[in-house]
Protein backbone atom coordinates (compact mmCIF):
# COMPACT_ATOMS: atom_id res chain seq x y z
CA UNK A 1 0.00 0.00 0.00
CA UNK A 2 1.22 3.57 -1.18
CA UNK A 3 0.47 5.58 2.18
CA UNK A 4 1.44 8.96 0.56
CA UNK A 5 -1.54 8.17 -1.63
CA UNK A 6 -4.02 8.26 1.82
CA UNK A 7 -5.31 11.59 3.26
CA UNK A 8 -4.16 12.95 6.37
CA UNK A 9 -7.12 11.71 8.21
CA UNK A 10 -6.38 8.16 6.90
CA UNK A 11 -3.01 8.10 8.41
CA UNK A 12 -3.66 9.97 11.24
CA UNK A 13 -6.33 6.99 12.27
CA UNK A 14 -4.91 4.17 10.95
CA UNK A 15 -1.99 4.84 12.70
CA UNK A 16 -4.07 5.51 15.97
CA UNK A 17 -5.77 2.31 15.40
CA UNK A 18 -2.46 0.28 14.91
CA UNK A 19 -1.24 1.65 17.98
CA UNK A 20 -4.11 0.76 20.01
CA UNK A 21 -4.62 -2.34 18.43
CA UNK A 22 -0.84 -3.28 19.70
CA UNK A 23 -1.50 -1.93 23.01
CA UNK A 24 -4.42 -3.82 23.44
CA UNK A 25 -3.07 -7.02 22.14
CA UNK A 26 -0.20 -6.47 25.25
CA UNK A 27 -2.79 -5.35 27.73
CA UNK A 28 -5.07 -8.54 26.69
CA UNK A 29 -2.21 -10.86 26.90
CA UNK A 30 -1.52 -9.64 30.41
CA UNK A 31 -4.68 -9.57 31.53
CA UNK A 32 -5.37 -13.18 30.18
CA UNK A 33 -1.56 -14.41 32.02
CA UNK A 34 -3.23 -12.83 35.37
CA UNK A 35 -6.83 -14.72 35.49
CA UNK A 36 -5.34 -17.71 34.32
CA UNK A 37 -2.60 -17.33 37.84
CA UNK A 38 -5.90 -16.48 39.47
CA UNK A 39 -7.64 -19.68 38.16
CA UNK A 40 -4.77 -21.44 38.96
CA UNK A 41 -4.36 -20.42 42.63
CA UNK A 42 -7.59 -21.26 43.19
CA UNK A 43 -7.20 -24.88 42.20
CA UNK A 44 -4.26 -25.39 44.59
CA UNK A 45 -6.71 -23.12 47.13
CA UNK A 46 -9.31 -25.87 46.43
CA UNK A 47 -6.74 -28.84 46.85
CA UNK A 48 -5.37 -27.49 49.74
CA UNK A 49 -8.71 -26.84 51.41
CA UNK A 50 -9.64 -30.46 50.86
CA UNK A 51 -6.50 -32.51 52.01
CA UNK A 52 -6.37 -29.89 55.08
CA UNK A 53 -8.34 -31.64 57.55
CA UNK A 54 -6.87 -35.26 56.84
CA UNK A 55 -3.42 -34.24 56.79
CA UNK A 56 -4.26 -32.40 60.19
CA UNK A 57 -6.33 -35.79 61.41
CA UNK A 58 -3.46 -38.48 60.24
CA UNK A 59 -0.56 -36.03 61.78
CA UNK A 60 -2.32 -37.10 65.16
CA UNK A 61 -0.94 -40.52 66.34
CA UNK A 62 -2.88 -43.21 66.74
CA UNK A 63 -5.80 -41.74 64.81
CA UNK A 64 -6.92 -44.42 62.30
CA UNK A 65 -10.42 -42.74 62.02
CA UNK A 66 -10.49 -40.04 59.08
CA UNK A 67 -13.96 -37.94 58.76
CA UNK A 68 -15.97 -38.57 55.37
CA UNK A 69 -15.10 -35.29 52.33
CA UNK A 70 -18.02 -32.87 52.09
CA UNK A 71 -19.93 -33.04 49.38
CA UNK A 72 -18.11 -33.18 45.79
CA UNK A 73 -14.75 -33.04 47.34
CA UNK A 74 -12.96 -35.56 45.42
CA UNK A 75 -10.25 -37.16 47.49
CA UNK A 76 -8.93 -41.08 48.77
CA UNK A 77 -6.79 -41.79 51.87
CA UNK A 78 -4.77 -44.94 51.23
CA UNK A 79 -3.89 -46.28 54.09
CA UNK A 80 -0.05 -47.77 55.02
CA UNK A 81 -1.27 -51.44 54.20
CA UNK A 82 -3.00 -50.31 50.99
CA UNK A 83 -6.26 -50.09 52.39
CA UNK A 84 -8.72 -47.25 51.35
CA UNK A 85 -10.38 -45.84 54.45
CA UNK A 86 -11.75 -43.05 51.75
CA UNK A 87 -12.65 -42.80 48.31
CA UNK A 88 -14.49 -40.32 46.43
CA UNK A 89 -12.56 -39.98 43.30
CA UNK A 90 -13.99 -40.67 39.70
CA UNK A 91 -13.57 -44.11 38.75
CA UNK A 92 -11.22 -43.21 36.03
CA UNK A 93 -8.56 -41.79 38.96
CA UNK A 94 -9.55 -45.01 41.37
CA UNK A 95 -8.15 -47.35 38.61
CA UNK A 96 -5.01 -45.44 38.16
CA UNK A 97 -4.68 -44.87 42.25
CA UNK A 98 -1.85 -47.35 42.16
CA UNK A 99 0.01 -45.31 40.02
CA UNK A 100 -0.81 -42.33 41.44
CA UNK A 101 0.10 -43.62 45.00
CA UNK A 102 3.26 -45.01 43.10
CA UNK A 103 4.50 -41.59 42.25
CA UNK A 104 6.25 -38.51 44.26
CA UNK A 105 4.33 -36.24 46.23
CA UNK A 106 3.62 -33.16 44.49
CA UNK A 107 0.75 -31.45 41.79
CA UNK A 108 0.11 -32.81 38.52
CA UNK A 109 -2.48 -32.72 35.67
CA UNK A 110 -4.16 -36.18 34.91
CA UNK A 111 -6.26 -37.40 32.12
CA UNK A 112 -8.30 -40.20 32.32
CA UNK A 113 -11.00 -41.54 30.49
CA UNK A 114 -11.89 -37.98 28.33
CA UNK A 115 -11.45 -35.76 31.56
CA UNK A 116 -8.87 -34.07 32.83
CA UNK A 117 -7.67 -33.57 36.84
CA UNK A 118 -5.54 -31.67 38.97
CA UNK A 119 -4.11 -34.39 41.10
CA UNK A 120 -2.51 -33.48 44.26
CA UNK A 121 -0.43 -36.36 46.44
CA UNK A 122 0.87 -36.23 50.16
CA UNK A 123 2.33 -38.50 52.59
CA UNK A 124 1.77 -38.13 55.67
CA UNK A 125 4.25 -40.06 57.81
CA UNK A 126 2.61 -41.78 61.30
CA UNK A 127 4.41 -44.88 63.57
CA UNK A 128 2.16 -46.68 61.97
CA UNK A 129 3.45 -46.13 58.61
CA UNK A 130 2.96 -43.81 55.33
CA UNK A 131 -0.61 -42.47 54.96
CA UNK A 132 -1.39 -41.28 51.27
CA UNK A 133 -3.69 -38.42 50.67
CA UNK A 134 -4.91 -38.00 47.09
CA UNK A 135 -7.22 -34.82 46.42
CA UNK A 136 -8.05 -33.45 42.79
CA UNK A 137 -10.58 -31.84 41.10
CA UNK A 138 -11.91 -31.60 37.66
CA UNK A 139 -9.50 -28.88 35.34
CA UNK A 140 -12.93 -28.76 32.68
CA UNK A 141 -14.48 -25.95 34.68
CA UNK A 142 -11.56 -23.83 35.02
CA UNK A 143 -10.50 -24.22 31.30
CA UNK A 144 -14.33 -23.17 30.43
CA UNK A 145 -13.68 -20.02 32.49
CA UNK A 146 -11.02 -19.29 30.86
CA UNK A 147 -11.92 -19.95 27.26
CA UNK A 148 -15.03 -17.10 28.70
CA UNK A 149 -12.55 -14.95 29.85
CA UNK A 150 -10.49 -14.95 26.57
CA UNK A 151 -13.33 -14.14 24.37
CA UNK A 152 -14.86 -11.90 26.40
CA UNK A 153 -11.43 -9.92 26.39
CA UNK A 154 -10.82 -10.95 22.51
CA UNK A 155 -14.73 -9.30 22.10
CA UNK A 156 -14.30 -6.16 24.39
CA UNK A 157 -10.88 -5.68 22.64
CA UNK A 158 -12.04 -5.51 19.45
CA UNK A 159 -15.00 -3.14 19.96
CA UNK A 160 -12.88 -0.69 21.84
CA UNK A 161 -10.71 -0.85 18.87
CA UNK A 162 -13.32 0.01 16.74
CA UNK A 163 -14.70 2.72 18.70
CA UNK A 164 -11.38 4.14 18.72
CA UNK A 165 -10.68 3.86 15.25
CA UNK A 166 -14.29 5.67 14.57
CA UNK A 167 -13.08 8.24 17.27
CA UNK A 168 -10.03 8.94 15.82
CA UNK A 169 -11.54 9.13 12.56
CA UNK A 170 -14.27 12.33 14.02
CA UNK A 171 -10.87 13.36 15.63
CA UNK A 172 -9.12 14.42 12.94
CA UNK A 173 -12.42 15.05 10.36
CA UNK A 174 -12.78 18.15 13.28
CA UNK A 175 -8.71 18.76 13.54
CA UNK A 176 -8.42 19.08 9.80
CA UNK A 177 -11.92 21.40 9.23
CA UNK A 178 -9.84 24.31 9.38
CA UNK A 179 -7.12 23.20 7.08
CA UNK A 180 -9.76 22.94 4.56
CA UNK A 181 -11.40 26.08 5.25
CA UNK A 182 -7.54 27.12 4.57
CA UNK A 183 -7.34 25.41 1.32
CA UNK A 184 -10.82 26.54 0.25
CA UNK A 185 -9.87 30.25 1.01
CA UNK A 186 -6.56 29.63 -0.64
CA UNK A 187 -8.07 28.55 -4.05
CA UNK A 188 -10.61 31.68 -3.82
CA UNK A 189 -7.49 33.76 -3.91
CA UNK A 190 -6.01 32.04 -6.67
CA UNK A 191 -9.21 32.12 -8.54
CA UNK A 192 -9.59 35.90 -7.82
CA UNK A 193 -6.60 37.30 -6.26
CA UNK A 194 -7.29 40.22 -4.05
CA UNK A 195 -6.15 42.46 -0.90
CA UNK A 196 -8.05 39.27 0.91
CA UNK A 197 -5.75 37.06 3.42
CA UNK A 198 -6.61 34.25 4.69
CA UNK A 199 -8.57 33.45 7.79
CA UNK A 200 -7.34 33.09 11.05
CA UNK A 201 -9.06 31.11 13.48
CA UNK A 202 -10.14 32.00 16.89
CA UNK A 203 -8.07 29.02 18.64
CA UNK A 204 -4.29 29.73 19.78
CA UNK A 205 -2.94 26.64 17.78
CA UNK A 206 -0.68 25.07 15.49
CA UNK A 207 -3.70 25.92 12.44
CA UNK A 208 -3.66 29.58 13.49
CA UNK A 209 0.00 29.60 13.29
CA UNK A 210 0.13 28.26 9.81
CA UNK A 211 -2.65 30.46 8.80
CA UNK A 212 -0.65 33.68 9.86
CA UNK A 213 2.54 32.04 8.47
CA UNK A 214 1.29 31.33 4.95
CA UNK A 215 -0.47 35.16 5.29
CA UNK A 216 2.98 36.77 5.89
CA UNK A 217 4.29 34.49 2.66
CA UNK A 218 1.43 36.01 0.62
CA UNK A 219 2.08 39.69 1.74
CA UNK A 220 5.89 38.67 1.17
CA UNK A 221 5.18 37.36 -2.57
CA UNK A 222 2.10 40.44 -2.99
CA UNK A 223 4.68 43.07 -2.23
CA UNK A 224 7.66 40.89 -4.42
CA UNK A 225 5.26 40.81 -7.23
CA UNK A 226 4.54 44.31 -7.06
CA UNK A 227 8.47 45.46 -6.57
CA UNK A 228 8.63 42.82 -9.94
CA UNK A 229 6.17 44.51 -11.67
CA UNK A 230 7.16 48.26 -10.97
CA UNK A 231 11.31 46.95 -12.07
CA UNK A 232 9.51 45.83 -15.32
CA UNK A 233 7.68 49.23 -15.35
CA UNK A 234 11.18 52.01 -14.69
CA UNK A 235 13.65 49.26 -16.58
CA UNK A 236 10.98 49.69 -19.39
CA UNK A 237 10.85 53.53 -18.77
CA UNK A 238 14.16 52.93 -19.46
CA UNK A 239 15.18 51.37 -22.00
CA UNK A 240 12.42 53.64 -23.61
CA UNK A 241 14.05 56.42 -23.68
CA UNK A 242 17.06 55.87 -24.59
CA UNK A 243 15.96 54.05 -27.68
CA UNK A 244 13.95 56.87 -28.98
CA UNK A 245 16.60 59.40 -28.30
CA UNK A 246 18.99 57.44 -30.73
CA UNK A 247 15.73 56.63 -33.28
CA UNK A 248 15.47 60.42 -33.05
CA UNK A 249 19.05 60.78 -33.82
CA UNK A 250 19.60 58.74 -36.75
CA UNK A 251 17.02 60.16 -38.36
CA UNK A 252 18.08 63.43 -38.07
CA UNK A 253 21.45 62.28 -39.54
CA UNK A 254 19.82 60.70 -42.37
CA UNK A 255 17.15 63.67 -43.30
CA UNK A 256 18.76 66.87 -42.18
CA UNK A 257 22.83 66.40 -41.97
CA UNK A 258 23.99 68.68 -44.88
CA UNK A 259 27.49 67.73 -43.96
CA UNK A 260 29.84 65.54 -43.14
CA UNK A 261 31.11 66.68 -39.77
CA UNK A 262 27.31 67.25 -38.46
CA UNK A 263 26.12 63.43 -39.06
CA UNK A 264 29.69 62.56 -37.54
CA UNK A 265 28.34 64.55 -34.87
CA UNK A 266 24.81 63.00 -34.88
CA UNK A 267 26.22 59.25 -34.66
CA UNK A 268 28.89 59.97 -31.86
CA UNK A 269 25.73 61.65 -30.16
CA UNK A 270 23.56 58.15 -30.59
CA UNK A 271 26.44 55.77 -29.80
CA UNK A 272 26.84 57.99 -26.29
CA UNK A 273 22.93 56.73 -25.79
CA UNK A 274 23.82 53.38 -27.27
CA UNK A 275 26.23 53.19 -24.30
CA UNK A 276 23.97 54.42 -21.78
CA UNK A 277 21.86 51.84 -22.79
CA UNK A 278 24.29 48.94 -22.73
CA UNK A 279 25.13 50.27 -19.42
CA UNK A 280 21.51 49.91 -18.28
CA UNK A 281 21.34 46.75 -19.90
CA UNK A 282 25.01 45.43 -17.89
CA UNK A 283 23.52 46.50 -14.85
CA UNK A 284 20.00 44.66 -15.03
CA UNK A 285 22.17 41.43 -15.95
CA UNK A 286 24.57 42.38 -12.94
CA UNK A 287 21.41 42.85 -10.64
CA UNK A 288 19.82 39.68 -11.78
CA UNK A 289 23.12 37.44 -11.47
CA UNK A 290 23.33 38.16 -7.89
CA UNK A 291 20.16 37.68 -7.14
CA UNK A 292 20.33 34.01 -9.05
CA UNK A 293 23.55 33.63 -7.19
CA UNK A 294 23.26 31.41 -4.37
CA UNK A 295 26.90 31.96 -2.63
CA UNK A 296 28.74 35.28 -2.10
CA UNK A 297 32.23 33.50 -3.02
CA UNK A 298 35.27 34.35 -1.16
CA UNK A 299 38.77 35.93 -1.12
CA UNK A 300 41.55 36.12 1.31
CA UNK A 301 42.25 40.23 2.56
CA UNK A 302 45.72 40.80 0.92
CA UNK A 303 43.84 40.25 -2.25
CA UNK A 304 40.81 42.55 -1.70
CA UNK A 305 43.57 45.82 -0.48
CA UNK A 306 45.26 44.16 -3.94
CA UNK A 307 41.81 45.04 -5.47
CA UNK A 308 41.55 48.16 -3.98
CA UNK A 309 44.04 49.82 -5.25
CA UNK A 310 42.98 48.52 -8.91
CA UNK A 311 39.32 50.15 -8.62
CA UNK A 312 41.32 53.28 -7.70
CA UNK A 313 43.35 52.99 -10.39
CA UNK A 314 40.33 52.87 -12.60
CA UNK A 315 38.53 55.86 -11.18
CA UNK A 316 41.77 57.78 -11.58
CA UNK A 317 41.23 56.85 -15.86
CA UNK A 318 37.56 58.14 -15.14
CA UNK A 319 38.68 61.59 -13.56
CA UNK A 320 39.35 63.19 -17.09
CA UNK A 321 40.19 66.89 -17.14
CA UNK A 322 39.07 67.64 -13.94
CA UNK A 323 40.85 67.92 -10.21
CA UNK A 324 39.66 65.14 -8.15
CA UNK A 325 42.36 63.21 -5.97
CA UNK A 326 41.30 59.56 -5.29
CA UNK A 327 43.15 58.13 -2.49
CA UNK A 328 42.77 54.61 -0.93
CA UNK A 329 44.82 53.20 2.35
CA UNK A 330 45.16 49.95 3.77
CA UNK A 331 46.58 47.86 6.82
CA UNK A 332 50.60 47.34 6.06
CA UNK A 333 49.49 43.98 7.09
CA UNK A 334 46.90 42.09 6.34
CA UNK A 335 45.74 39.12 8.56
CA UNK A 336 45.60 35.79 5.99
CA UNK A 337 41.55 35.27 6.77
CA UNK A 338 38.95 34.63 4.34
CA UNK A 339 36.29 37.25 4.07
CA UNK A 340 32.87 36.58 2.25
CA UNK A 341 32.88 38.14 -1.05
CA UNK A 342 34.58 36.99 -4.40
CA UNK A 343 37.41 39.54 -5.54
CA UNK A 344 35.18 40.67 -8.74
CA UNK A 345 32.39 41.10 -6.57
CA UNK A 346 34.51 43.22 -4.23
CA UNK A 347 35.41 45.32 -7.38
CA UNK A 348 31.97 45.96 -7.90
CA UNK A 349 31.40 47.64 -4.99
CA UNK A 350 35.05 49.49 -5.41
CA UNK A 351 33.87 50.85 -8.69
CA UNK A 352 30.01 51.64 -8.49
CA UNK A 353 30.96 53.43 -4.93
CA UNK A 354 33.23 55.39 -6.78
CA UNK A 355 31.71 56.28 -9.80
CA UNK A 356 28.83 57.59 -7.40
CA UNK A 357 31.24 59.69 -5.82
CA UNK A 358 32.96 61.10 -8.81
CA UNK A 359 29.48 61.71 -10.59
CA UNK A 360 28.59 64.28 -7.28
CA UNK A 361 31.77 66.16 -8.03
CA UNK A 362 31.62 68.68 -10.22
CA UNK A 363 35.23 70.05 -11.07
CA UNK A 364 37.31 69.39 -7.99
CA UNK A 365 37.29 67.42 -4.99
CA UNK A 366 38.83 64.48 -3.04
CA UNK A 367 37.35 60.45 -2.73
CA UNK A 368 38.90 58.28 0.03
CA UNK A 369 39.31 54.79 0.12
CA UNK A 370 40.47 53.02 3.37
CA UNK A 371 40.16 49.13 3.91
CA UNK A 372 40.12 48.40 7.82
CA UNK A 373 40.17 44.93 10.41
CA UNK A 374 37.06 44.40 12.39
CA UNK A 375 36.55 41.99 14.87
CA UNK A 376 33.76 40.54 12.52
CA UNK A 377 34.88 41.51 9.21
CA UNK A 378 36.68 43.43 6.76
CA UNK A 379 35.27 47.09 6.62
CA UNK A 380 35.69 49.03 3.20
CA UNK A 381 35.01 52.83 3.57
CA UNK A 382 34.41 55.29 0.66
CA UNK A 383 34.30 59.12 1.53
CA UNK A 384 34.02 62.14 -0.83
CA UNK A 385 33.34 65.95 -0.11
CA UNK A 386 30.85 66.09 -2.67
CA UNK A 387 27.92 67.52 -0.62
CA UNK A 388 26.29 64.53 -0.21
CA UNK A 389 22.70 64.04 -0.78
CA UNK A 390 19.36 65.15 0.18
CA UNK A 391 18.18 63.54 3.09
CA UNK A 392 14.75 62.43 1.80
CA UNK A 393 16.30 60.32 -0.64
CA UNK A 394 18.59 58.49 1.85
CA UNK A 395 16.24 56.06 3.03
CA UNK A 396 15.68 55.16 -1.02
CA UNK A 397 19.03 55.15 -1.95
CA UNK A 398 19.27 51.55 -2.14
CA UNK A 399 16.45 51.02 -4.30
CA UNK A 400 16.16 50.27 -7.68
CA UNK A 401 16.16 52.62 -10.20
CA UNK A 402 16.30 55.69 -7.66
CA UNK A 403 17.84 58.56 -8.29
CA UNK A 404 18.17 62.51 -6.27
CA UNK A 405 19.52 64.53 -8.45
CA UNK A 406 21.50 64.52 -11.33
CA UNK A 407 24.89 65.49 -9.57
CA UNK A 408 24.45 62.38 -7.62
CA UNK A 409 23.61 59.90 -10.20
CA UNK A 410 25.04 61.19 -12.78
CA UNK A 411 22.14 60.41 -15.29
CA UNK A 412 22.62 57.02 -14.77
CA UNK A 413 19.72 54.77 -13.93
CA UNK A 414 19.86 54.50 -10.42
CA UNK A 415 21.17 51.24 -9.92
CA UNK A 416 24.86 51.77 -8.67
CA UNK A 417 23.90 51.75 -5.13
CA UNK A 418 21.54 48.68 -5.56
CA UNK A 419 24.27 46.28 -7.30
CA UNK A 420 26.38 47.29 -3.94
CA UNK A 421 23.49 46.56 -1.41
CA UNK A 422 22.54 43.35 -3.31
CA UNK A 423 26.41 41.57 -3.18
CA UNK A 424 26.36 43.05 0.69
CA UNK A 425 23.55 41.41 0.95
CA UNK A 426 24.08 38.02 -0.49
CA UNK A 427 27.90 38.19 2.00
CA UNK A 428 25.49 38.50 4.61
CA UNK A 429 27.51 41.66 5.30
CA UNK A 430 25.96 45.63 7.00
CA UNK A 431 26.02 48.70 4.65
CA UNK A 432 25.29 52.08 5.98
CA UNK A 433 24.99 55.57 4.76
CA UNK A 434 26.78 58.50 6.92
CA UNK A 435 24.87 61.92 4.85
CA UNK A 436 26.50 65.13 6.00
CA UNK A 437 24.62 67.75 3.49
CA UNK A 438 26.72 70.38 2.20
CA UNK A 439 29.57 68.52 3.29
CA UNK A 440 29.86 64.86 2.10
CA UNK A 441 28.84 61.59 1.88
CA UNK A 442 30.46 58.16 3.50
CA UNK A 443 29.90 55.12 2.89
CA UNK A 444 30.75 51.98 5.24
CA UNK A 445 30.51 48.22 3.95
CA UNK A 446 31.43 45.58 6.17
CA UNK A 447 31.85 42.19 4.89
CA UNK A 448 32.37 39.01 7.54
CA UNK A 449 35.01 36.75 7.50
CA UNK A 450 34.11 33.07 6.55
Amino acid sequence: MNLARLTIRARITGGSLLIAILISIVAGIIIFTQVERIVSDGQLLVLDNIESPYLTALSQEGTDEVDPPGAGQLVAVVAPGGDLHVDTLPAALTASLDSLVARPDGTRTVSSAGETFLVRVTTVSTSAGEWKVITASRDGLEKSVLNKVAFLLIASIAGINLAFGAASWFIGTAALGPVGRLRRSAATLVVSPGDEMLPVGPAQDEISDLAVTLNELIRQLRSSAERERQIVSDASHEIRTPLAIIQTQLELAQRQASTLPQMQADVTAAQHTLARLSALATSMLELSRIDAQASPGSARAEELAAELADAADRGRKRVGHRDIRIEYSSPPTLAKQTVAVSEADFGRVCDNLVNNALAAIEENGLIELSLDLGDHGLRLRVRDDAGGMDEAFVPLAFDRFSRADHARTGGGAGLGLSIVAGIVSLAAGSIRLDNRPGSGLTVDVTFPFV
